[in-house]
């Protein structure tokens, strides 16, 4: 059974209420000054904490539910606490809120209201909880493996590095597929950090950033002479590789002919340099990388379909940033890296974003703000981010109930916060509470 705390000094009010929540199945205890709230604390586990802002007769300032506000954010900075008063200002409330007050009801209270505005509260707090207990599953799951500075809080990333993880110690080829800068490297130096050949070399080849006729030299390597400005031998990729991992970026790039090659060092771990008929041999995992679709490559005759088969004996796909907006504000504060924070609206703006250049855009993003920005709090209009916020595109069947639950625990419980995170209207969200049986304040 759930425990509230009422603490108010006015006698019927705290009957009223006792009377209110124990009909809805809670524990209520009531306390009519600060030092019998504490002792309510001391002995009981109170769940949240309904709190008046005056408690002597005459006294209309709120002062004193300030300072026990403060003394009980200090002692208790998870306890969800609701302030109730006829008398405080504005401005007091907005500062608690700020603070970390989950809410604020005015007396005299509606009965719905107020109980939704505690039925939500308590939601939350089982969500943060949840979210702690996954947090320390996380890390759990993660102790003692090289994680590469992968940086994310998602569980889409969770189970994806999961996977990788789980595929790091075979030797089998991998194709990593998913939007550019969205972090495929990334995962490809993890499958090489935790598998047995991480003590050997990891070689990288961007296959989009060669020139065809370069390519094959590029991998296998060249003799002197083999053409024209080739004054010395060079060494391939697949050889610099040998006994370690080979990573071939933009996969989907490479030549016809160098595909042939490719396939033959795949099935035999042969090859020949560039102007030599001497055979050479390799001992490297091939791990491949494409943001494209490599199998209407293969329809179209450009891409041969048994290489397909061959370096995709096991698929990673690593979503876009927009499919995972856990990760955007973890990521944010990676990249600022203590040195600037971000203020509400700047964190709200990067949420809204569409991100088309992914996890790379962020960080260059954060890179530039770092920069450009004068003050130790970066604002929104630093960001300098276009105007094209996913708020043009997302509709309210795209939120889904732990998107919605994620967004008010981000937002403290404040549907007009969240809304705005999920960049849709508030009635919108009204709706999808409802639709969820979540309790809206």
């Amino acid at each position: 059974m759930l425990k509230i705390l009422v603490i108010d000094d006015n006698q019927p009010i705290c009957q009223a209420l006792q009377t209110l929540f124990s009909l809805q199945g809670y524990q209520v205890f009531c306390a009519s000054e600060p030092a019998l709230a504490w002792q309510k604390l001391a002995s009981n586990d109170i769940d949240l904490v309904l709190q008046d802002m005056n408690f002597s007769a005459g006294e209309m300032h709120g002062d004193q539910g300030k300072t026990l506000f403060y003394q009980l954010r200090q002692h208790y900075p998870d306890l969800p606490i609701v302030l109730m008063t006829a008398w405080t200002q504005l401005d007091m409330v907005v500062e608690l809120v700020k603070a970390g007050a989950t809410d604020y009801i005015a007396k005299p209270w509606d009965d719905q209201r107020l109980l939704l505005t505690v039925a939500n509260a308590l939601k939350l707090k089982q969500l943060a909880v949840q979210q702690q207990r996954l947090e320390r599953e996380r890390q759990a799951a993660f102790a003692g493996k090289e994680l590469c500075n992968m940086v994310f809080a998602s569980s889409k990333m969770q189970q994806l590095l999961q996977m990788t993880l789980q595929l790091a110690p075979a030797n089998a080829a991998v194709l990593i597929t998913g939007p550019n800068g969205a972090g495929k490297e990334g995962i490809a130096n993890v499958l090489h950090a935790n598998s047995p050949r991480k003590n050997k070399p990891f070689i990288k080849v961007n296959m989009g950033a060669l020139p065809g006729d370069l390519m094959e030299a590029e991998l296998f390597g060249a003799e002197a002479g083999a053409y024209s400005g080739a004054s010395k031998t060079r060494i391939g990729r697949f050889e610099a590789a040998d006994g370690g991992t080979l990573f071939l970026d933009e996969i989907g790039n490479l030549s016809l002919a160098g595909q042939a090659k490719l396939l033959r060092v795949l099935q035999t771990g042969e090859f020949e340099r560039l102007g030599s008929s001497q055979t050479r041999h390799t001992d490297v995992r091939v791990i491949s990388a494409t943001n494209s679709d490599l199998t209407a490559a293969i329809s179209r005759g450009e891409f041969r379909q048994d290489l397909y088969y061959r370096v995709n004996v096991v698929q990673l796909q690593i979503p876009a940033l927009c499919e995972r907006p856990e990760d955007i504000p973890v990521l944010a504060r990676y990249f600022l890296a203590g040195k600037k924070t971000l203020s509400r609206a700047a964190g709200q703006q990067l949420q809204s974003y569409s991100w088309p250049g992914n996890v790379r855009e962020l960080q260059n993003v954060c890179q530039r703000a770092l920069l450009l920005s004068s003050n130790a709090e970066i604002q929104a209009d630093e960001l300098g981010l276009p105007d094209n916020p996913i708020t043009a595109k997302r509709s309210l069947d795209d939120i889904d109930r732990l998107q919605l639950e994620q967004a008010l625990l981000q937002a403290g419980g404040v549907v007009s916060r969240a809304a705005k995170q999920l960049g849709i209207s508030r009635q919108a969200l009204y709706r999808r509470m409802e639709f969820y049986g979540i309790a809206t304040p």
